[in-house]
């Protein structure tokens, strides 16, 4: 049985990760463009996770060198423009199709950690990354003619949000010593500058609803959101951490059907659950049959 502080921070996982889960929604109805919804969710995001910083004395003098400064701007302008790709990728491709995608971050994590941090992939990931490769090919179905316009696009934007994600994951690592909660404004922050120049302001919302949905997803989906997770993973093993973050593809996809009736055809669920299978594999230590790493690793050497 675990005890309170782990359970709350179970709780608090599971929370942050079912908010992630209705992101795609929020943007969706915001009527807004991928440039803009992202400026408003920096801009709102900056401005509440400054008062939460300062309100619990996180932002003392000395915490940045020129060097970790440089760093965490770069992460930040890498997760800002994976925020951009995947909210556009949202409108082309479907909030379900697109989440699948993105969830082969962990793959792309192997990757650069292999490019570089010398870090050399065990023939196990090798093997999991096949499968997320399989279950690739049947999401993207990049033979299907009949796919509507832009979905195929849609869904190489959702890849390249992944990509930069991993980018952004893989920097963060040398900023350990910087709270977490002071990089997430750090980099929102940057975000807001970052797209000043490309937001639209004659196109901004008409309807209340609308300024309500970009303002959650500064207030709820930025800093509540944040708070939640790190708080959690101060409290929680990797392994619970690991397990708890698939509830967010899991809501985003049950939301996508629920409120836009979105389907998959039965390829596409195949495919989603062999990325999410893989995924899974990869991020909670699974090891497969003799048999399938010896496969995973001749596939993985070209």
């Amino acid at each position: 049985m675990p005890i309170p502080s782990e359970r709350g921070g179970l709780w608090q996982m599971a929370a942050a990760m079912t908010l992630s889960g209705t992101l795609g929604v929020f943007v969706l109805e915001s009527g807004q463009s991928a440039w803009n919804v992202v400026f408003f969710r920096c801009l709102f995001g900056s401005l509440s996770l400054a008062a939460y910083c300062a309100a619990r004395g996180l932002l003392r003098p000395g915490l940045y060198t020129a060097r970790t400064l440089g760093l965490a701007l770069a992460a930040g302008a890498a997760l800002v423009l994976n925020w951009v790709l995947l909210f556009s990728a949202y409108r082309l491709a479907s909030i379900s199709l697109s989440t699948a995608v993105y969830n082969v971050q962990p793959f792309f994590l192997i990757g650069l950690g292999a490019l570089l941090l010398g870090e050399r992939p065990s023939r196990g990931k090798l093997a999991w990354s096949v499968l997320a490769f399989a279950g690739l090919l049947l999401v993207l179905r990049p033979w299907a003619l009949s796919a509507p316009q832009g979905y195929l696009a849609g869904l190489m934007l959702g890849l390249g949000a992944a990509a930069l994600y991993a980018a952004a994951a893989v920097i963060v690592k040398h900023l350990k010593h910087i709270p977490p909660q002071v990089l997430a404004l750090t980099q929102v922050t940057l975000g807001a500058a970052m797209l000043l120049p490309m937001a639209d302001f004659h196109a901004l919302p008409a309807a209340p609803s609308q300024w309500a949905c970009l303002v959650a997803l500064g207030l709820v989906h930025t800093c509540l959101m944040y708070i939640l997770m790190y708080s959690a993973i101060q409290k929680l093993p990797t392994t619970s951490t690991a397990a708890l973050s698939f509830i967010y593809p899991a809501v985003a996809i049950v939301l996508d059907f629920a409120v836009y009736g979105h389907r998959m055809n039965l390829a596409q669920v195949g495919g989603v659950a062999m990325i999410f299978l893989a995924a899974a594999g990869v991020s909670l230590g699974w090891r497969l049959p003799r048999r399938a790493r010896a496969l995973g690793a001749g596939g993985g050497c070209a």
